[in-house]
Order: C-alpha cells, then structure tokens, then sequence
C-alpha cells in the first residue's frame, strides 16, 4: 500500500459528534468509554487520538470531501497531506456554538494551513462555510464535481507515489511537519544531513541513480516496514501527561 484515500459514505464525509445524548453529550467522566485513555484523571480527546494517528503515518493520507464535514469531520482532515472537496462540500469548526473547545489538536493543525487570522475566525464564529471559501483559502487544494471527486483524489494518490521511493516519502513527510516547528533552519539542517546520509547509502538511492542512467522506471526495494533509519525525524510521541 502507498497511500490512504479518505472520503465519506453517503451525503456527508463525516457531520461531527452525535447529539442524540442530549445536553450532556461533551460531559465526559474518566474511563465512561469504551477504549478510553485516562492520565491523571484526564480522559484524553478521541479525536486527537485519530489526529495524532494520521499525523504518524509513514505513507502520504488524502482526504476526498465528498460533503458536509463539521466538526471532527472537519478536524481530522488537518494532518492528512491533501484534501480534495466535493463542489457540494461545507466545513464548520463549530465547537463554539456548542459550548465546547477546538480539538483533534486543530489549534496546532490549522493556523499552519490556513493561517492564524482565517483559523480565528472560523473557530471564534463556529459558522459553516462553502468549499469556495475552504478553496480560497487554502484549506483544500481543488474542487471537483461530485462524481469525480474520488477518481481525482486517486489520481493525486498516484502521481504523489508512483513514481517515489517510499522510504523517502515517508521521511519526507516527517521532515515537512516537523520543520513547522523549528526555532532556526539549522534545525532541518541537521536533520537534513543525516537523512542523506542515511539514504545515500540505501538500495533505494542506488537504484535511483541507475534507473536514471539506464532511463528506465525505478523499482526501489526499501519499504517504511523495514527499512526506516533509526533517526527519523520526530519518531517518538511526547508523553500525555
């Protein structure tokens, strides 16, 4: 497998949390749920869990939009690598509106992709936007008619791997990510180093360069499985305390 298409079954790629519990659906109490992570007596957020998932994965992950995505629906998109929408599509981060807080770790993925101004105002105004306006600002990064929406985001799947060693893509999309965060770029740089090292020494970069010369397809024999250096960038999840 090289990457992940993520899209929704039925009218809607995912309409946020169910409600039917009434007014005391977000009253969470420790360890009340089936899977539940509880550190000191904080029952950790489901939907970071799924964020932070998708955040670690070492092949790239594209969403395709195919409608209302609300909510969670809206927040678990953000560490994916592409998010194509349907021409019918609607976001909404509407944890305002209900009384509640941003999560999913939206308020580290979001000012990033969308800048922090655009993220304020829809977390403030908790409203429902269009996919013009998720276009337009940079939140997905095309439209397509509803009946092609899968086709292309299959499509994008293939051109982002078919082509690319999957150990330098899954390192790659590691080194992106944590380069946000960097205080100075010899931060990447240092990371930069090793992984040349690291990779110019592989099967994987041998058969590039004579697949090159020898203008044929490479057929790179490393896989993210096995063959992942023991550095990689940010392999380690901080602790939940």
């Amino acid at each position: 497998m090289r990457a992940v298409v993520l899209t929704g079954s039925g009218r809607a790629f995912c309409a946020g949390a169910d409600l039917s519990g009434g007014e005391k659906t977000f009253d969470f109490k420790p360890g009340d749920r089936q899977g539940d992570i509880d550190v000191g007596g904080v029952r950790r957020d489901g939907g970071g869990r799924v964020a932070l998932r998708i955040f670690r994965s070492l092949k790239p992950v594209i969403a395709a939009v195919n409608g209302a995505a609300v909510g969670i629906g809206a927040t678990m998109q953000l560490p994916m690598d592409a998010r194509l929408a349907s021409i019918d599509a609607r976001y909404g981060f509407v944890f305002a509106r209900r009384g509640i807080t941003p999560e999913a770790c939206s308020s580290w993925f979001l000012p990033r992709i969308v800048g922090m101004s655009r993220a304020l105002e829809w977390v403030y105004s908790g409203r429902v936007f269009g996919a013009e306006e998720a276009l337009e600002a940079g939140l997905v990064q095309s439209l397509h008619p509803p009946e092609e929406l899968l086709d292309a985001a299959i499509a994008l799947a293939h051109r982002m791997t078919d082509d690319s060693a999957p150990v330098s893509v899954a390192l790659a999309r590691r080194m992106m990510w944590q380069s946000l965060g960097a205080p100075h770029p010899m931060m990447t740089h240092r990371i930069d180093s090793r992984a040349l090292q690291s990779r110019g020494k592989s099967n994987d970069a041998h058969e590039g360069v004579s697949a090159f010369m020898a203008k044929r397809d490479a057929a790179f024999p490393d896989r993210v499985s096995t063959d992942m250096p023991d550095f990689y960038p940010d392999s380690e999840e901080p602790e939940f305390k």
